[in-house]
């Protein structure tokens, strides 16, 4: 008990080092991306230093549940390749110690990791992100840093249109200077001509104070009424001249009770709450506009035919004659009007269905601004939850893969965790934009990403805890290689020691056995042929004699390995690798041939690619023939 203690302490003290220094990695990364998105509205507003320290801090809270699952994958799967590359983990098992009573203490840890996470995103994070919606949205608002470039146009300030060409760093003078004020107007515009002048911002921060020297001033003197080609204008000349410009530089913070209607703003009680009300709400009225359309629909008065063609004189008949239910001949109705009367009506019908259209869309649009305020709440409910369960499914990923791939440090591991993050966050955001357009249901979307990596983790944590090579090459690159049906050369080189020289008699003897046992093969068997459908998938025999063909083939190629005639060497590289079983029944369980038969399609395919080995058997077949009497003969001559 004392050592399992130990080892309990051992494996949190690795797991929180390298978990501390990720979850600032992690951080910081998100943090950069949320900060891109934002860098061309923020940038040359000349903020203080104290605003700028809010938006980090803010920023940092509303992140810090994403930042979470990645730092916990990237921990773990760190932290366990240290250990299986150490061979740490490996005495561990060999001490009868399970990997699931490994992973006891940071399962613990990270529990609380994830109940964390989920109070952080209930309780801190909506005042977090109420105060960062807040902060930039008077960041946005306040006015860009006063600083005028040479050579351009600038148009920082509102109404003006600024020129400078030469201007002082040190003094602040600007020179050769050339001004349109646009703001009476385009028509009158004022052009003003400098040789030098200075810009300063006025004590309050709420105005430009504009110094001007040695210049002219042209004004357009057109008014609303005159209309004329030729307009009179106005040219002063002057020494100096100051102008007050409002331009309001002050940071103004604004109100932050604009912003409490954002499902990022709300806990999950209030998000009940507020999805109750609104549903209440926008049910009662679709139900209004229901009752609403229903009686402003078109409505035609019903008459009889008899009376049709009779004006009526009375108001109250007309009521009468609505509530009738008799049906009216429309045809010969219109058919009896005058030109002029049919296009009045059809001209009344057009803008009577035009404003019913109109109207439809207007109430179509506010019950599907409706519907994409409750799907938002709806998102950020189920967000809670689902990020911070995905602190636990990233460990069950993490751990496990850093077991199996037995590599640690910030190689391989920060790969693979970069990779499964980007897959998660990928499938979360397209599951998210699914479930906000209501394409698919929102709880569906937000579970989506645990739904598809929560598998993932159960096999990773099965695989590592049986041992299981899951990443061995050799293993997948045999498995592709014969399902397409790759060869496999040899490759037989001198050796540089040799304990047993060849018995060439007896390898002589042996190879003339192969070679004619080959050609009864060929003769016996029509390769060249289709398989018999049934008999391959329902009787599917072994081919013994193809078994015991090439054991007796390896036999002999390790046996004369050990030759030092290069002769006998390079005929051995010669000699083809058989594959005993891929032109015979594609699965050695007899319910899985039968099963492939049934299915028609994968029967068919398989048939093609095994008649395809059987081909390429021939070829061997062929082919070991022939280098067989080859090596037969060199065996013979050494042996003398």
């Amino acid at each position: 008990m004392r050592i399992i203690k130990k080892l309990d302490i051992f494996i949190l003290k690795n797991y929180l080092t390298l978990f501390a220094g990720t979850f600032c990695i992690s951080l910081f990364v998100v943090m950069m991306q949320f900060l891109w998105k934002y860098v061309d509205e923020l940038i040359g507003k000349g903020l203080e230093l104290s605003v700028m320290a809010k938006f980090f801090f803010y920023a940092g809270e509303t992140l810090v549940p994403l930042a979470l699952p990645l730092a916990i994958l990237l921990a773990s799967l760190i932290s366990f390749g240290n250990l299986g590359e150490r061979l740490e983990l490996l005495a561990i098992k060999a001490a009868g110690i399970s990997l699931f009573r490994t992973l006891r203490p940071l399962i613990i840890f990270n529990l609380f990791v994830a109940y964390g996470s989920f109070y952080f995103q209930d309780v801190i994070a909506p005042m977090a992100n109420r105060n960062l919606m807040q902060l930039l949205y008077s960041m946005r608002q306040k006015s860009p840093e006063l600083d005028i470039p040479e050579g351009v146009f600038y148009d920082g300030i509102e109404g003006l249109n600024i020129y400078v060409r030469q201007k002082d760093k040190e003094t602040g003078a600007l020179y050769n200077i050339i001004i349109y004020n646009m703001r009476d107007g385009v028509d009158n515009a004022h052009i003003i001509l400098a040789d030098s002048g200075s810009l300063e911002t006025s004590a309050d921060k709420q105005h430009l104070l504009l110094h001007l020297y040695s210049g002219e001033q042209f004004e357009n003197l057109r008014s609303g009424a005159l209309v004329t080609n030729n307009v009179p204008y106005r040219r002063e000349t002057f020494v100096d001249k100051h102008f007050i410009i409002d331009f309001d530089t002050n940071f103004n913070m604004a109100d932050g009770d604009t912003f409490s209607s954002s499902a990022n703003t709300k806990n999950m009680q209030q998000l009940v709450a507020d999805i109750d009300s609104l549903e209440t709400y926008y049910d009662s009225l679709g139900l209004t506009y229901y009752n609403e359309m229903k009686r402003s629909a078109l409505f035609v008065p019903v008459i009889d035919g008899e009376n049709a063609d009779k004006k009526d004189e009375s108001g109250g008949q007309k009521k009468d004659m609505a509530k009738q239910n008799v049906e009216i001949v429309l045809d010969s109705v219109f058919g009896k009007m005058s030109a002029g009367e049919q296009e009045a009506v059809i001209r009344s019908a057009m803008q009577k269905v035009s404003i019913q259209q109109m109207d439809t869309e207007f109430k179509s649009a506010s019950m599907e601004d409706g519907n994409s305020q409750i799907r938002r709440h709806w998102l950020k409910f189920w967000e809670k939850i689902t990020m911070a369960l995905a602190c636990m499914v990233f460990f069950f990923i993490g751990a496990p893969l850093g077991a199996i791939i037995r590599k640690g440090g910030l190689g391989l591991p920060v790969v693979v965790s970069v990779i499964i993050f980007i897959i998660y966050y990928i499938i979360n955001t397209a599951g998210m934009k699914l479930g906000r357009q209501g394409t698919i249901p929102v709880w569906f979307g937000m579970w989506l990403s645990t739904i598809v990596l929560a598998p993932l983790g159960v096999f990773f944590t099965v695989k590592s805890n049986n041992d299981s090579v899951v990443f061995n090459m050799d293993a997948y690159t045999a498995f592709f290689r014969k399902l397409w049906g790759v060869r496999v050369k040899r490759h037989v080189v001198r050796k540089e020691v040799i304990i047993n020289t060849p018995d060439y008699a007896r390898c002589a003897e042996e190879l003339d056995s192969i070679v004619e046992r080959c050609q009864e093969y060929r003769r016996t068997h029509r390769l060249h042929l289709f398989p018999g459908y049934f008999n391959l998938y329902f009787r599917n025999g072994r081919d013994e004699d193809v078994e015991v063909l090439k054991e007796s083939i390896e036999t002999v190629v390790e046996e004369l390995s050990n030759s030092k005639d290069k002769k006998i060497l390079y005929g051995l590289n010669d000699m083809p690798v058989i594959d005993e079983y891929a032109h015979t029944a594609p699965f050695r369980n007899k319910k899985l041939n039968m099963a492939a038969g049934i299915i028609f399609p994968i029967g068919i395919g398989l048939l093609f690619r095994i008649a395809r080995f059987r081909r390429r058997l021939k070829t061997d077949l062929r082919a070991v023939v022939k280098t067989g009497a080859d090596l037969k003969k060199r065996c013979e001559t050494l042996s003398r």
